[in-house]
């Protein structure tokens, strides 16, 4: 997708989405002392660094202040060696698409092997319950395919990648030292806990539950109870309200109910976000009531 489709989608989008309380994006800053957060509109990306080796995951909109704002957290994009890609939407591979800025093009990608198949073209991403395709994503980087359960090392970082379909077909997650989960657009944080992500944009809404109720199951099963890291609305580490409403979708074409008090009006509006929070502010997690 071009630059110009990019920032014409955003203003759609904005449209589309005030004051419905769907957007939560953290803004700039540091969850803990090995995860940073950067605020590209509605959209977050992430850092993950341990014993020097900082990698990246996702690669957010092709977006304009996304050198500044890495500034803010004192992270070089010649130091961005690799890159974990949850899935192809533009809004997580903006930044390494042909028509970017070309920061990351020393990076390698790490992609699943399903999701590579819009890459090249013999999918179409289709929205909007199928009625709209979204043009194709070029992307030049070299590009590391994976495939669910895959468990493979970046220096002493540790990374499974796991298969979450139903957003797209090919959506991975990604458990990370076994503690911190990132899970892109799978899990959508409501008032009252967690929900499958967005029912306008799903590939197959019955899969997205299907898949996240597998992934409760994979985890519960390891006794594991990682710290969940989304794409557009916070992290949690509230394990059980995390998966409550994993059985339903959001509804993106209504206002939210209950109603969020801490979600913005228009999250596309980044005013609140600063380089001093993002120097002096950790990110708090999202608060479930109920």
């Amino acid at each position: 997708m071009s630059r110009a489709e990019s920032e014409q989608q955003q203003k759609d989008m904005a449209n589309f989405f005030k004051g419905k309380g769907v957007f939560k994006p953290l803004n700039t800053g540091f969850i803990d002392e090995k995860v940073g957060c950067i605020r590209e509109y509605v959209a977050n990306i992430f850092f993950y660094t341990k014993n020097g080796t900082t990698i990246m995951i996702d690669a957010g909109y092709n977006y304009p202040r996304l050198k500044e704002k890495m500034e803010w957290l004192g992270i070089n994009p010649l130091d961005i060696q690799h890159i974990l890609i949850t899935h192809q939407d533009t809004d997580h591979v903006g930044a390494v698409e042909q028509d970017s800025d070309q920061m990351f093009n020393h990076a390698q990608l790490y992609m699943g092997e399903i999701e590579y198949r819009y890459i090249k073209g013999e999918k179409k991403r289709k929205v909007y319950y199928g009625f709209y395709k979204l043009p194709q994503v070029i992307i030049d980087n070299p590009i590391k395919l994976i495939k669910d359960g895959d468990i493979f090392y970046i220096n002493d970082i540790k990374i499974e990648a796991i298969l979450v379909a139903g957003h797209t077909w090919g959506h991975l997650v990604y458990l990370i030292d076994d503690t911190y989960l990132f899970t892109g657009d799978t899990i959508w944080f409501g008032a009252d806990g967690g929900y499958s992500f967005l029912n306008v944009l799903a590939e197959d809404n019955k899969l997205s539950r299907k898949s996240l109720l597998s992934l409760k199951n994979k985890m519960l099963s390891r006794n594991l109870r990682p710290l969940v890291i989304t794409g557009h609305t916070g992290w949690s580490d509230e394990f059980d309200r995390i998966f409550s409403h994993v059985d339903r979708s959001c509804n993106a074409w209504v206002k939210q109910k209950p109603v969020d008090v801490n979600a913005p009006y228009d999250a596309y509006d980044e005013t609140d976000d600063t380089p001093q929070k993002a120097k002096t502010e950790r990110l708090k997690k999202q608060q479930f009531i109920g």
